[in-house]
């Protein structure tokens, strides 16, 4: 531990491409926090996101500590906690929890609370975990689990969540574009569920992944003319798919989606496009077509706790996506690296 008169290291995230790591206080947890000593904390594609564009107006405004996917051990717990929560106990935190009270919550939509509450800090020796978050998404390690299996938590939450409000089924054929971290845990857990998963990729070493994860079978874009006409080749009938998941987030694989499904299917917008853009489709398609659109954002608590039960079973595991482990100094080098889109999945931060 790197320790200096209550100092600790931090990546902070200062602007545009600009993040350092530097001496920080070590946070003072108050009387219904805990304070956790990270162990294991994964990248994101979300935090390079935020990297890129040097800030997100509602997940972090630098500077401030960086990271949002962490696991770890209380060190330090207060007064009004120290009963659920001692020091000792291997812990996962979600980046965020819902207020419970906001027009939203009480529709069920609680990932569109008004109020939605997020945390920082997991590229750092401790983190700060305040009483929103321990209301609702700080939860106990089973024992048998890594940190790091952990930490795959919350993205696999959202994506569980994503295939809840889709409604594929066991025996269906699903389109997953794009095979960066995201589409790669929605084919591992479909084809471990029963579906015939297509996975559209544009990179080699992705799809091999892919094709490890349970894909039946893989399309190369940059091998292939036409993707439509390529997908439905392999469905029955060429009718399409029953169900397309956009993991991409462009205006051309949201429109692939949509000609990739068969009539009366579902296509979940998972990937957000940049902000203003706009995407045309045929509106004699959606209609005559009957085909459902879909989008999900976020997760709930309740997928939080199907998203550890889910890595608990061994239905996922931070091997199918973990490519190695740094330490925090290297962190800037990494997210310099992962910008020129280099393939990379998903690495382990070591603090």
């Amino acid at each position: 531990m790197t320790e200096r008169n209550g100092h600790m290291l931090a990546a902070v995230l200062h602007g545009r491409e600009s993040m350092t790591v530097e001496q920080v206080a070590i946070p003072t947890p108050g009387v219904n926090d805990v304070l956790v000593r990270v162990k294991a904390a994964l990248t994101c594609g979300t935090d390079l996101k935020v990297w890129q564009r040097g800030y997100h107006a509602r997940m972090i405004v630098p500077p401030a500590v960086f990271g949002h996917e962490l696991a770890g051990v209380v060190v330090e717990a207060g007064e009004g906690v120290r009963d659920r929560f001692p020091v000792g106990m291997r812990v996962v935190a979600a980046n965020s929890a819902p207020c419970n009270e906001c027009f939203f919550c009480r529709k069920g939509n609680r990932n569109l609370c008004e109020d939605l509450f997020f945390i920082n800090g997991a590229y750092a020796e401790y983190a700060l975990i305040p009483d929103r978050i321990l209301r609702e998404n700080l939860i106990e390690i089973p024992e048998h689990l890594s940190f790091i299996d952990a930490a795959l938590v919350e993205p696999l939450a959202c994506v569980l969540r994503a295939l809840h409000e889709t409604g594929i089924q066991p025996g269906d054929t699903a389109v997953i574009i794009g095979c960066g971290p995201i589409g790669l845990k929605f084919i591992r857990i479909l084809s471990r569920r029963g579906v015939r998963v297509i996975a559209i990729g544009k990179r080699a070493s992705q799809l091999k992944v892919a094709e490890k994860l349970g894909a039946a079978a893989t399309i190369d874009i940059s091998l292939t003319d036409d993707p439509i006409s390529a997908v439905r080749q392999l469905t029955y009938r060429q009718l399409g798919a029953d169900a397309v998941i956009e993991a991409v987030g462009t205006q051309t694989t949201w429109q692939w989606a949509i000609q990739m499904v068969r009539c009366g299917g579902t296509i979940n917008l998972f990937g957000g496009c940049p902000r203003e853009t706009r995407v045309e489709f045929d509106s004699s398609v959606l209609h005559y077509s009957e085909i459902t659109i879909k989008s999900s954002f976020h997760h709930t608590p309740r997928f939080i706790r199907e998203a550890l039960d889910t890595v608990a079973r061994g239905e996922i595991s931070a091997s199918d996506f973990v490519t190695g482990e740094i330490s925090l100094n290297e962190l800037p080098g990494l997210f310099q690296h992962m910008k020129n889109r280099n393939g990379q999945l998903k690495v382990a931060v070591r603090p």
